[in-house]
């Protein structure tokens, strides 16, 4: 059930926006404005999530063909065994919690500065931490390229991450 309702013109029909909560159908690119929160229970987004300037995104159970792309995002929310067929990239943000997904490319961490989890999820690419300073939890991942973590300030905390290329710079030991 849902308490959105998605009518839109033919010509808007390619960009939805969210501001509520969308159940489990099926929608084409999605946007979360400035300021606003969205949350998805089971939806399928055929395209591309795009999260604005303080905005809020909570994902659970989601199906994304696309990318996950926030910048200067208040929180982020992906869970509960979503699958993202492209990046999750969250850039000079604050908190996010990525946890029990499946991402056929990269997680990307960038110039954030709240809170960073990442844990029980399966990244194709790689994960990637650079310049964040609300502190990073990497947990339990599965990373089929490398895990790269670069001046995060504290340092990375976690382990039990199974990376099959390198383990690099502060995320070395994890």
């Amino acid at each position: 059930m849902s308490s959105l309702s998605l009518s839109v013109p033919a010509a808007w029909a390619d960009e939805q926006v969210c501001q509520g909560t969308i159940g489990a159908i099926t929608v084409d690119n999605l946007k979360v404005p400035s300021g606003k929160t969205c949350t998805l229970n089971g939806t399928r987004v055929q395209g591309n999530i795009k999260v604005e300037s303080q905005a809020i995104l909570k994902a659970n159970r989601v199906r994304v063909e696309g990318n996950i792309q926030a910048e200067r995002s208040r929180n982020i929310e992906v869970s509960q065994g979503s699958v993202i067929g492209g990046n999750i990239q969250v850039k000079q943000g604050s908190a996010t919690q990525i946890t029990n997904t499946r991402i056929d490319g990269d997680l990307q961490f960038e110039s954030n500065s709240g809170r960073l989890i990442a844990t029980q999820n399966q990244i194709d690419g790689n994960l990637q931490a650079f310049q964040n300073f609300g502190g990073l939890s990497i947990q339990s991942n599965v990373v089929n390229g490398n895990l790269q973590c670069k001046e995060n300030r504290p340092k990375p905390i976690g382990g039990f991450n199974m990376v099959r290329g390198d383990k690099e710079d502060q995320c070395s030991r994890l």
